[in-house]
């Protein structure tokens, strides 16, 4: 099992520096003021490729592991605390991707910011953005009491359209418009649980989009639970929609309703928040939720906002892109439904005519309600086109050296530069997956005797090879001492709650904590069957190697 890193997208901060000693990365990080040690090596890479102590630094546009595969293992780590109070890991890497020499030599030029490559690379950008595009799908709640906001939906999407057509942009900006509610095993008279209306990729122009949509109007009976099949909806979008013609991809939900979590029996996904926004992070759609905070669901609200906060976090630069509209108010909804749609379409005709999108969103004037809306719109612009970039020019890791990194950056320290992929093969995640089980089958049995619960996972022990007669009978006994998750776990840098768990601690926990820990093994399991069978995303490690060797980089927040 490999643990190996993921850039993040750079669109919040600056790009990520390989250093030769490790003594270099932490005077920075233990500087009162990083910024008087870093900005001397940065001006120094803008003017050629070389800065004392730093071996390279990551490209300028966004990788995506997905299309443009990369390792870079961690060979070592430790946690510290920085001057400025941040938990921050210094990680020793090595930088491992294909690179011919041609491709190398390009990605060094590009990475020095040489003033001669900077010129050509600029006017190369500009020429790659006038094919920048962007569809935006809304995921309407279709129940009961949603008329309005649906007819209001509709309106905002109209006015977009007519200045579409007007800046001859029919092109470039595309909508698309899917509806939920909930169960229809439950109750059959909802019609259905999501229904695409309209996709992004056939739809013409406005009178065509409007024409697809005219059927849309809320549900004529209720739902069994006032929670709807939110994540249903988003993951209709996400997975039955072709993003890839799209360099700029947004899925903006409208509900005045929670979601169902993955364990509700009514649940059409079996996922939760976190699996579904994760879910989107692979194609690179960013999830917006207006969130109606209706008086009928006033006893919701606070769990429904802690819900569309975990979905709607873009995790190319850790933005909240989750916008109450109190007590549902229809005008203050209809603003933000105009501004954002309105904010998309402006970036995508500013990439068009070259201009810094960036810089004229930020300009722009709008209601102070809206302004941090606009602002988010605005950096979550920007870190599409770099990753759209990316993508055209081929942007690459640096080539085949050992570094130090640390994954926050230097002077915004609260800001990720990497995020950690475990790469684990079909065998591994289809053992991860079958001891998950055991350990979940143990705490259902837990729920009703606690002390069943560690006497079952002592036999699961001894099953895999582990004397029992070694472990601890005390009760002090933690999972990681059992030995059942060792071989999955024990090397990753994170504070895994399955492994640190042992039976005083189980038994001490009431009923609902009980079930809060049940619950989360079990969202995990299923995504792992998500995994499994998401036959795209399986890589192999070397050109022509066996295919049971192939490996899923899956997210570290997904292990047990």
């Amino acid at each position: 099992m490999q643990l190996t890193l993921a850039f993040t997208n750079p669109a919040n901060r600056d790009r990520l520096m390989f250093f030769k000693e490790r003594k270099t990365l932490e005077s920075i990080l233990d500087a009162p003021d990083p910024v008087s040690l870093v900005a001397p090596l940065r001006a120094k890479l803008k003017q050629s490729a070389l800065a004392p102590g730093v071996l390279a630094q990551e490209p300028e546009y966004f990788i995506d592991m997905q299309k443009q595969f990369y390792l870079l293992p961690v060979l070592s780590g430790e946690e510290v605390m920085t001057e400025a109070g941040f938990r921050t890991r210094i990680l020793n890497v090595a930088s491992v991707s294909k690179a011919d020499a041609v491709t190398a030599a390009a990605a060094q030029q590009a990475q020095s910011g040489a003033s001669p490559g900077q010129a050509q690379a600029a006017a190369n950008a500009t020429s790659q953005l006038k094919e920048f595009s962007a569809a935006v799908v809304f995921v309407i709640d279709s129940t009961i009491s949603m008329d309005p906001y649906i007819e209001r939906t509709r309106e905002a999407i109209s006015k977009v359209y007519a200045q579409i057509a007007k800046e001859n942009l029919g092109r470039q900006v595309k909508f698309g418009l899917v509806a939920f509610r909930s169960s229809t095993q439950a109750v059959p008279g909802l019609e259905y649980v999501t229904k695409m209306y309209a996709d992004p990729n056939t739809v013409k122009d406005g009178a065509d989009f409007l024409a697809k949509a005219a059927d849309l109007k809320q549900a004529k009976v209720s739902s069994k639970s006032f929670n709807e099949d939110s994540y249903a909806g988003v993951m209709q979008a996400i997975d039955k929609v072709d993003w890839s013609p799209f360099g700029a991809r947004y899925v903006v939900l409208i509900t005045d309703a929670g979601a169902l979590d993955g364990d509700d029996k009514l649940s059409g996904t079996g996922l939760n928040a976190e699996q579904v926004r994760i879910e989107a992070s692979n194609p690179g759609v960013a999830i917006y939720t207006l969130h109606l905070k209706t008086a009928a669901g006033a006893k919701d609200h606070a769990k429904a906002e802690a819900q569309y906060q975990a979905l709607s976090t873009y995790t190319g630069t850790n933005t909240s892109l989750y916008y109450p509209v109190d007590a549902g108010d229809l005008d203050a909804f209809g603003s933000k439904v105009d501004a954002l749609a309105s904010a998309i379409t402006g970036q995508v005709k500013a990439a068009y005519m070259g201009d810094d999108a960036i810089g004229s969103a930020m300009n722009s004037k709008a209601a102070p309600a809206e302004q941090k809306m606009l602002d988010d719109a605005a950096l979550i612009g920007h870190a599409m086109r770099l990753a759209y970039l990316g993508e055209k020019t081929g942007a690459q890791a640096p080539p085949v050296f050992q570094a130090w990194i640390a994954d926050r950056d230097p002077i915004k320290q609260n800001v990720p530069t990497t995020d950690v992929r475990v790469l684990l093969t079909k065998s591994q995640l289809s053992d991860l997956s079958d001891v998950l089980k055991k350990i979940l089958d143990a705490a259902n049995e837990g729920l009703i005797s606690p002390s069943e619960m560690f006497e079952r996972l002592r036999s699961v022990a001894a099953t895999m090879g582990t004397d029992p007669n070694q472990l601890k009978q005390d009760g002090t006994a933690k999972l990681s001492e059992l030995g059942v998750l060792g071989e999955y776990l024990d090397d990753l840098p994170y504070h895994s709650e399955v492994l640190n768990l042992d039976e005083e601690t189980w038994k001490s926990w009431d009923g609902l904590a009980q079930e809060k820990f049940i619950r989360t093994l079990s969202t995990k399991l299923r995504h792992y069957q998500v995994y499994n069978a998401d036959v795209d995303r399986w890589v192999p490690l070397a050109e022509g190697s066996d295919a049971r060797d192939n490996v899923y980089p899956v997210p570290l927040e997904m292990m047990p």
